[in-house]
């Protein structure tokens, strides 16, 4: 199967934020924004356990929230900063519905909409 067929994403995330990049049209359309997803973080809990509880909660949402912008998908490639990419491939690989998905990843600095949108574009040609 050829690219021009699959269906692509490209995601940056850090543990706050993250931006979709995908295509308008499968066939024929440019790699554009789709959504952006943020994650809150968890509240000051005096209680450690709770507020870690929580966070995970938070970023189970956060994952699923991202999900759920890419219904399909054949491939992504993830990019950003600190580990959350990882877990990110993790959470695909252990959903039902993404667990064939193949997933890369790369380190990247924070980078402007149409800059991660070229940077998506270069990836996958």
């Amino acid at each position: 199967m050829s690219n021009n067929n699959k269906k692509l994403f490209g995601v940056w995330m850090d543990s706050r934020n993250a931006t979709i990049i995908g295509k308008e049209d499968i066939d024929t359309g440019e790699f554009i924004v789709l959504g952006h997803v943020e994650n809150a973080g968890p509240d000051n809990n005096s209680n450690e356990k709770t507020s870690n509880n929580h966070e995970i909660g938070l970023t189970q949402k956060f994952f699923k929230d991202i999900a759920s912008i890419m219904p399909n998908i054949d491939e992504i490639h993830i990019t950003g900063t600190g580990q959350i990419q990882e877990q990110f491939m993790k959470f695909l690989a252990e959903t039902p519905q993404y667990k064939n998905v193949v997933s890369s990843e790369s380190t990247s600095n924070k980078m402007s909409d149409e800059n991660l949108a070229v940077f998506i574009t270069e990836h996958f040609n």
